[in-house]
């Protein structure tokens, strides 16, 4: 079956689709980097149930030697690869398997790279430019072509002992909080302000509904109705510290039932924004996939030891 066939707009979802040719895996990396964040993990499994079929071929081809000969023929060849085909599907997919480490390799590209849309580099680049990331910046003081820029590094070390409080306090990744942080806040430069220019120092977007009983500030932000962005005045939370917002928001994530699952999807980055985006985080239908993006970031720069 063809790959194009395999990830037309009826078949992405499809668990029962017959794995893909080997030789399309060049293409499929292509593919994965202008899927949806839900679709990656799609991506993985079919990669995964290439790397099955072939691992089941090569245990056959090793076991040629006890063929008969007798009932051997074109015919039992192709039905033993077509049913090869399907154990690879079915045993491809399950949790904390290799399509997991495959998905979270894809969602670590297409952080390096920008947008989704422009993710091309393979995993051995994306691999590379984290490792020199922070090198060019430190030896530079500016944005490199690849990689976190300045600011983003200059965000994670700011919060990134805050963040690992709260992780132990509360089992939320760092990485987590500070992808999602640094996402809301355009990495510092767009922090909530109030009218008069004080800041709120709410780095995770948290509205004040009615419940709310602490200060507000009140701005313009941009909300999507029915997929249209539109600008809209809205209340925000105002803190007395970056401290306070952190454990706020980490309050609102362990006690409302309305993120409950979230807090149990958080095995991959793409998983847990997901999560957020379903559970209404945000309205922008894009935010499951920029958040998993600056979630990667982070783990990068974390990893490097910023």
């Amino acid at each position: 079956m063809g790959v194009d066939t395999l990830y037309g707009p009826s078949s992405m979802s499809s668990g029962s689709a017959l794995a893909a040719d080997a030789s399309a895996l060049g293409k499929l990396k292509m593919q994965a980097g202008n899927q949806t964040a839900e679709s990656i993990q799609e991506t993985a499994k079919q990669f995964e149930s290439l790397f099955m079929r072939e691992l089941l071929k090569s245990m056959r081809e090793a076991n040629n030697s006890v063929k008969s000969g007798m009932l051997d023929n074109a015919g039992s060849d192709l039905g033993t690869d077509l049913l090869d085909q399907q154990f690879a599907v079915a045993m491809s997919g399950q949790p904390g398997g290799l399509s997991d480490l495959i998905a979270q390799q894809l969602t670590r590209q297409m952080g390096q790279m920008g947008d989704m849309g422009k993710a091309r580099a393979t995993p051995v680049d994306a691999a590379d430019a984290t490792g020199n990331a922070t090198k060019k910046i430190s030896a530079t003081g500016t944005k490199t072509s690849k990689g976190p820029t300045e600011s983003q590094v200059s965000f994670v070390r700011q919060h990134g002992k805050t963040a690992s409080d709260i992780e132990r306090a509360t089992g939320i990744p760092a990485g987590y909080l500070l992808g999602q942080a640094g996402h809301e806040t355009g990495w510092g430069k767009r922090e909530i302000k109030s009218a008069g220019g004080e800041n709120s120092f709410n780095l995770f977007g948290i509205k004040a509904g009615g419940s709310w009983k602490g200060k507000v500030a009140e701005v313009t932000t941009t909300e999507y109705v029915d997929g249209m962005a539109k600008k809209q005045v809205a209340k925000f939370r105002a803190y007395d510290s970056y401290q306070d917002a952190f454990k706020d928001y980490a309050r609102m994530m362990s006690d409302s039932p309305r993120y409950a699952k979230v807090m149990q999807q958080s095995s991959t980055p793409q998983a847990f924004a997901s999560g957020l985006q379903k559970a209404g985080y945000a309205t922008d239908p894009e935010y499951a996939a920029k958040l998993s993006r600056a979630i990667n970031t982070t783990l990068q720069l974390r990893r490097v030891q910023v």
